[in-house]
């Protein structure tokens, strides 16, 4: 995949391409609709399928209060984009020249200087100054032009309690929040990952003979409050995990922590990025009375998780 900075690197795709516009955040069943639409009409119209994207997100400069955390970090979106058939990446940064151009102006540039042969986009789609461009906008203008559109429909999807929800983004990071791993994992079509540099902590779990890998996940999403079961893999061998999310209450402390204890993993891990699959919730965050009854209930916890995780 090849990835393009900027206007011009959207410039710069070839005429005739398959094109969608997007944050592509987590990139769940949603976007895989769009994106499997985009092969479809890439194949059968034989070019390139390309994604234009913000990186980072535009609100970091227009309301940076209302940034959203991220669901993927923007390695991991370009590597399943990549796998999902994307052969052009644009991303386009969040810059006065950028942000400035209005609908009109943006919609000018898409067909008289990239030229898709098709532009593929979700039906809540907005682009340009103040997201004035909409989506029948986009309809009537495209009407006019050699630049074709598809509109995708939403996905719906079935979650644990049996209610059917409109798959979002904004529902998952809603799951996430909630500690509703498994749910959120129906929406991606994926379990959810953290990423994050393994950093020194106060080696705690070494001493209770549970040593973990402390994360430092950066602007990413993390979960509700409360230990879970995953998965990570090293060196190519995959490793169930139990992972502890919150502030330690037995201990006092009050930063939030992520905490990840590798089943049958010996080594050194400092300094390393570590992904990790949060595959469901074990329990909340509980103070316990003393090392050992808090000990007991780790083990506990490290056979649940691993059960959970072979099956």
């Amino acid at each position: 995949m090849e990835t393009l900075h900027g206007i011009d690197g959207l410039r710069r795709l070839p005429h005739g391409a398959i094109i969608s516009i997007g944050n592509f955040d987590g990139i769940h069943l949603g976007h895989h609709r769009i994106l499997q639409t985009s092969r479809m009409l890439a194949s059968q119209n034989h070019a390139s399928l390309a994604v234009v994207t913000f990186e980072p997100h535009p609100l970091t400069v227009l309301r940076p209060q209302a940034v959203p955390p991220r669901l993927t970090l923007p390695q991991r979106k370009a590597e399943l984009l990549a796998q999902a058939g994307v052969s052009h990446l644009v991303i386009l940064p969040p810059e006065p020249a950028v942000l400035n151009l209005t609908a009109e102006q943006f919609w000018r540039l898409l067909r008289d200087d990239v030229k898709p042969s098709w532009l593929v986009e979700g039906g809540s789609f907005n682009f340009g100054r103040g997201r004035a461009g909409t989506i029948e906008k986009l309809k009537e203008w495209s009407a006019q032009s050699p630049v074709k559109l598809h509109i995708a429909d939403g996905v719906d999807a079935t979650l644990l309690d049996l209610s059917i929800v409109p798959v979002s983004s904004s529902l998952i990071r809603w799951l996430i929040a909630n500690g509703r791993a498994r749910d959120a994992a129906i929406c991606l079509g994926r379990p959810y990952e953290l990423e994050g540099k393994v950093i020194e902590g106060h080696k705690r779990g070494h001493k209770l003979g549970v040593p973990t890998a402390n994360l430092n996940c950066g602007d990413q999403l993390i979960l509700a409050d409360g230990v879970y079961a995953g998965r990570c893999e090293i060196a190519g061998q995959t490793y169930s995990a139990a992972i502890s999310i919150g502030n330690l209450p037995t201990f006092g402390d009050h930063a939030r922590q992520v905490e990840v204890h590798l089943i049958n993993f010996s080594g050194d891990l400092y300094g390393q990025t570590l992904r990790v699959e949060l595959l469901d919730w074990l329990r909340d965050q509980l103070k316990f009375n003393g090392v050992e009854s808090l000990k007991r209930q780790l083990h506990k916890d490290i056979n649940t998780a691993a059960t959970l995780t072979s099956m």
